[in-house]
C-alpha cells in the first residue's frame, strides 16, 4: 500500500479524521498529505523534534504548536503521541519508527475516535517494521 492510500485509506475514509499527513520521523520530508492539508518544513522539523527531547516537548507545551498554518494549545504529549486542539478543531499525533502520523478532526469529530484511528495506524505501521 502507498503511503498515500494510508492517509486516505486508513485515516480519512475513517470517517473520524477530516485530513491527514504522513511525515518523515525525522521531520524532513512529507511522505503523503490530504489535499489542502500541507505542513511547513518548519511545522515538520518542530513536530519530530519533541520527540527528540524533553525540553521541545515542554516548549511545545507552552508555546503551542503549528500545522497548517493554524496554532494548536498541546493537551498531551505521552511516549509516541501528541494530542492538541484548536477550539473543537484537533490533532493527534503519533510516532512509529520511520514515520509520524499527523491526523485532523473537525468540529462534529469525537476526539476519541479520532486519536484511535491514528494510533490503530501506527500500531499497525510498527507491526510492519515502520
Amino acid at each position: 500500500m502507498s503511503w498515500q492510500a494510508y492517509v486516505d485509506d486508513s485515516l480519512v475514509k475513517s470517517g473520524h479524521i477530516d485530513k491527514g499527513a504522513i511525515i518523515s520521523a525525522a521531520g524532513d520530508s512529507a511522505w503523503a498529505t490530504s489535499p489542502g492539508f500541507s505542513l511547513t518544513s518548519g511545522e515538520m522539523k518542530t513536530i519530530a523534534d519533541i520527540y527528540a527531547s524533553s525540553a521541545n516537548a515542554e516548549k511545545a507545551q507552552a508555546d503551542g504548536i503549528w500545522i497548517g498554518g493554524d496554532r494548536y494549545v498541546v493537551a498531551t504529549i505521552a511516549d509516541r503521541s501528541i494530542y492538541a486542539r484548536k477550539g473543537k478543531l484537533g490533532v493527534c499525533i503519533a510516532k512509529t519508527k520511520q514515520a509520524i502520523l499527523v491526523g485532523h478532526h473537525g468540529e462534529e469529530m469525537h476526539a476519541g475516535n479520532s486519536r484511535a484511528t491514528v494510533e490503530s495506524l501506527a500500531d499497525y505501521l510498527i507491526g510492519v517494521g515502520y
